[in-house]
């Protein structure tokens, strides 16, 4: 998955784009490329920048947001839609729902709900984007992935290990690709010690997501390293 994720800003109100952008700005992997205060706007820029990620509401000047979910799903499909509107009839809850979007926020926007949800939706993308085969209970979670958010798997994970430090080590870790890396190296791309690194690591190794391997140098002891399972992602 590359390094940031691209983020398109469709809102009519001035205002809520820049609250929208200052919010993003917080996250890491997110980036804002561009905003549109209208739907004919919006199709330009996507077909300019083909974004990963849509923030959409659903009021705009010349058309529904659902309308244009259901024209993104038509025309760029790897695009992914979050609904930040204020919007609650179900109706358009659940025509968003039928178009396939990720999300639906409604408003007023607070920044912790806010950052959760780009943060599952993160979350998913590292679960989806590298798998190569999946099973039940791989395609449970994904087909699920509204409820998963970061606060309700946390409470899953065992003692000691926090989620947000645990997705920092599973990106670290994907980048070295197959050379493998050490729990040291971890430590030093993620900002903690060599111990709490090779906690999460032997974390990861347990879950079958990553595997340990000694290697055996000229002098000193073996040196354990990590390698990434794309196929248990």
């Amino acid at each position: 998955m590359k390094q940031k994720l691209e983020v398109l800003i469709v809102e009519d109100d001035l205002r809520i784009i820049d609250i929208n952008k200052r919010f993003v700005s917080k996250l890491d992997g997110f980036e804002v490329i561009a905003t549109a205060t209208n739907g004919s706007d919006a199709k330009e820029l996507l077909a300019c920048t083909r974004p990963d990620l849509v923030l959409l509401d659903v009021y705009l000047p010349d058309m529904l947001g659902t309308e244009l979910v259901w024209y993104i799903r038509q025309h760029y499909r790897d695009a992914d839609i979050i609904m930040i509107t204020a919007a609650k009839e179900m109706e358009m809850v659940q025509e968003a729902l039928r178009g396939g979007v990720f999300d639906y926020i409604v408003k007023p926007l607070v920044f912790e709900r806010f950052r959760e949800r780009l943060e599952s939706y993160r979350a998913h993308l590292l679960r989806t984007r590298e798998a190569k085969e999946v099973d039940q209970d791989v395609i449970d979670q994904i087909m699920t992935r509204r409820s998963l958010t970061p606060k309700g798997r946390e409470s899953a994970l065992p003692k000691g290990i926090d989620l947000l430090t645990l997705e920092k080590v599973m990106e670290a870790i994907r980048q070295t690709g197959d050379k493998g890396v050490s729990a040291e190296e971890i430590g030093r791309e993620i900002g903690t010690s060599r111990t709490t690194a090779r906690r999460y690591l032997e974390h990861l190794v347990q879950e079958k997501q990553a595997r340990a391997d000694l290697i055996y140098g000229s002098v000193g002891r073996p040196e354990r390293k990590y390698r990434f399972l794309p196929e248990q992602a």
